[in-house]
C-alpha cells in the first residue's frame, strides 16, 4: 500500500489510479470493513487524526479532483466521509524525509513506464506535497519504509 504525500499531479495514470484504489483500501481497513492491512505503516498518520476517516476521505477528494481535471471518472460516491462545502481543508503535518523519498520513488517508476512524466518532473524544482499535508523538517517518518 502506497499513499503518497505527493501531489497527485506529479503521478501518471497508472500511479493516480492505483493511489485511487489504495486509498479506498485504506477506508475500507479504517472503516472496519476488512481484515487485510490493519497493520499497514501507511495507515498510522490516518489513525493519528482525530477523525480518520474523515482524513482519509480528504485524500480521496484530492485524488478525484485531480482525476476529473485529467477527465477520468472516479467514482467519487464510494468516499465514506467527503469534506463538507464549505469546510476548511484539513490539514496533516508531515516531515520533509518521506516527501524526498517518495520522490525519488516515483522519479525511478516513472523513468521505466512514462517517460513522458519523468521528463517534466525533471523539469521542477523539487515535489509539491498533496494538499492535505504540511510539510515540516525532519527525518523519515515511523510509517514510512524504503522501497524494496
Amino acid at each position: 500500500m502506497r499513499l503518497w504525500s505527493l501531489h497527485p499531479r506529479h503521478l501518471d495514470r497508472r500511479g493516480l489510479t492505483g493511489c485511487w484504489r489504495e486509498s479506498l483500501l485504506a477506508q475500507a481497513v479504517l472503516a472496519g470493513r476488512t481484515n487485510g492491512y490493519r497493520s499497514h505503516p501507511q495507515l498510522e498518520r490516518f489513525r493519528a487524526q482525530v477523525d480518520p476517516l474523515a482524513a482519509v476521505g480528504a485524500d480521496l477528494d484530492v485524488l478525484a479532483e485531480e482525476a476529473t481535471a485529467r477527465g477520468y471518472r472516479f467514482d467519487r460516491t464510494r468516499i465514506d466521509a467527503a469534506p463538507a462545502d464549505g469546510e476548511g481543508p484539513m490539514r496533516i503535518p508531515v516531515t520533509d524525509g518521506p516527501l524526498d523519498l517518495e520522490w525519488r520513488h516515483l522519479l525511478t517508476k516513472l523513468e521505466h513506464r512514462s517517460p513522458d512524466h519523468w521528463q517534466r518532473a525533471h523539469l521542477l524544482a523539487g515535489p509539491e506535497p498533496h494538499p492535505l499535508f504540511t510539510v515540516v523538517p525532519g527525518p523519515l517518518e515511523t510509517w514510512e519504509r524504503e522501497p524494496g
